[in-house]
């Protein structure tokens, strides 16, 4: 599927009510995840401990910081849409997240997004959106939720 071009609330708001892609796999290495523990101060050892992590953590391996695979969402939702003619937009809310399954090192993920709603706050779109990280290989993924942004369009 290809990237979604918005320029508009009335461009948004048309898209209401569908799913509107998946992204591109991302796999998560343990460089990402030691870099990660290390901007928050989160060294527990089923992140960063590989060699401990293979032998006493039931994943066999090291995981994500659960965090960390939220923190992909801007860069993975950039992916499936591209919004344009902004004057800013805001990161407003996170809803209903649930983590639903460990994300392995080396694993590949990709966000599925669902436009949920849109909301025309004085002109400010306010966008609702169901999220789903999937993993390669899995039945249940990462997690679920929904996340809100807010647009601020630039006038037409």
């Amino acid at each position: 599927m290809s990237k979604i071009t918005i320029r508009s609330l009335a461009e948004l708001e048309a898209l209401a009510g569908q799913e509107l892609g998946v992204s591109e796999p991302h796999t998560i290495t343990q460089e990402q995840i030691n870099q990660f523990a290390a901007a928050t101060l989160d060294f527990q050892w089923i992140h960063t401990d590989p060699a401990r992590a293979a032998a006493e953590s039931p994943f066999k391996a090291t995981i994500a910081h659960g965090y960390l695979t939220v923190s992909l969402l801007p860069y993975l939702w950039e992916q499936i849409v591209a919004i344009e003619n902004l004057k800013m937009q805001v990161n407003y809310e996170i809803e209903s997240l649930r983590f639903n399954q460990a994300v392995t090192v080396d694993s590949q993920v990709r966000l599925r997004a669902s436009l949920l709603t849109v909301a025309n706050l004085r002109g400010i779109a306010k966008a609702r959106v169901g999220v789903t990280l999937e993993i390669d290989g899995q039945k249940k993924p990462a997690y679920t939720g929904v996340v809100t942004f807010l647009y601020h369009f630039l006038e037409a």
